[in-house]
């Protein structure tokens, strides 16, 4: 290969790996020809790129793609997509069906050092929900400990939705009822719903008690998004954190965290955990991890029983976008003049006494305006719940 040929590959590559949303490293030792045609042929189909590189080419290619800290060595066929889920399911689909090709990684064994070997032999059951994810959650807990059950591991055959927020979670719900602890991810293996005793939690709880574990290795400052329960943030403080609030949203957290050189940071409605040292990104893999380390100590069990004292409701109310801006400006008059002073960071939050609050924001994605309260009694957050709704009904009719 000539210099002008290495140099058009790296400066292709380059260009390719900057705007690619996932690139994953491979092992194809003893695939056939005609095997790495039929990766190529199912990459295609997903819109990925398949292309065995020189480990000198891939790594300058990379640094000039701003993807630094990769160490690359032996033979390596290199799968890429502008589409993070169908890329990893590309490999992942071909790793199933080819046992010779081998995903690349070094994230169980750096994920494992942070968590720690668990004593204690945990019964775990990982609901997969049919995912991209697939493998490496179970494989993470079994190394650091766990006996695991993988339920749902086929998207055809899963029994349940995509999001685990909002799905009820039968299976794992039954399955867990004589198990220490359930996780359910969704497709990406970003947000994280707990399931214990057959009960599962608000995603919230999740991020509490990925709060727990960092609070126990010495981490003090945490970004929470706006909508994410107050417990959270009075369990930080009870025990010497500093709390920042931010724009709903992974991408408002992270540039929140980075400005506050906070090590921690989430958002409760997704059940999104971030741990900076580890990447600035949420990942429920890691905290499943994370969470798993605590659950027989006394500090998961108090955490918990503070953070379900506290009751969220979300929900959303259907207006057309063109409205949006108009209803929260009307709004913000009347949440101010009922509950005497409102935040305006992300949309109007009114703070209605030190265990309420109520949230209002416009969707960027939906025709529909979001509206959240918590409080500590359940009757009191209906109340609230509703009062909201009624007086962003009354804003769209004094608009309209």
């Amino acid at each position: 290969m000539t210099k002008t040929q290495k140099a058009e590959i790296i400066e292709t590559l380059s260009i390719e790996f900057k705007t690619a949303q996932a690139v994953i490293f491979c092992d194809y030792k003893g695939l056939s020809v005609s095997e790495l045609e039929g990766l190529r042929s199912i990459a295609r189909s997903k819109e990925a790129k398949v292309q065995v590189v020189k480990n000198t080419l891939a790594t300058i290619s990379l640094a000039n793609a701003e993807l630094t800290g990769i160490e690359i060595k032996d033979t390596n066929i290199l799968v890429w997509g502008d589409d993070s889920v169908a890329t990893s399911k590309v490999v992942a689909d071909f790793a199933k069906n080819n046992e010779k090709f081998v995903i690349k990684s070094a994230y169980i064994d750096d994920a494992s050092k942070i968590i720690g070997k668990i004593s204690d032999t945990l019964k775990v059951t990982v609901d997969i929900g049919g995912g991209a994810a697939k493998g490496f959650p179970s494989q993470l807990l079994e190394k650091v400990g766990c006996d695991v059950v993988t339920i749902n591991n086929e998207l055809e055959k899963s029994s349940r939705g995509p999001d685990p927020t909002v799905d009820t979670l039968e299976e794992l719900v039954t399955n867990t009822k004589n198990r220490d602890i359930g996780f359910a991810f969704d497709l990406d293996g970003d947000r994280l719903v707990i399931v214990i005793n057959g009960e599962k939690k608000d995603p919230d709880v999740t991020l509490g008690m990925g709060v727990v574990k960092a609070l126990e290795l010495g981490y003090k400052n945490f970004v929470l998004s706006q909508d994410t329960s107050i417990s959270v943030k009075k369990y930080i403080k009870q025990n010497g954190g500093t709390v920042f609030r931010s724009k709903v949203g992974e991408a408002n957290v992270t540039e929140k965290m980075i400005e506050t050189k906070s090590q921690v940071g989430g958002e409760g409605s997704s059940g999104g955990f971030i741990l900076s040292d580890f990447n600035y990104c949420r990942d429920g893999i890691l905290a499943s991890g994370l969470i798993a380390s605590i659950i027989k100590k006394d500090e998961f069990a108090d955490a918990l029983n503070f953070m379900e004292k506290y009751h969220i409701i979300r929900d959303k109310v259907e207006y057309d976008s063109e409205h949006h801006d108009d209803i929260l400006k009307a709004l913000h008059g009347k949440m101010k003049e009922k509950f005497g002073s409102v935040e305006t960071l992300d949309g109007i939050k009114a703070i209605v006494d030190e265990d309420s609050w109520a949230l209002v924001r416009k969707s960027n994605t939906e025709n529909s305006i979001r509206v959240s309260a918590e409080s500590n009694s359940l009757e009191k957050v209906r109340n609230i719940h509703q009062e909201i709704k009624d007086l962003v009904k009354e804003s769209y009719e004094q608009i309209k």
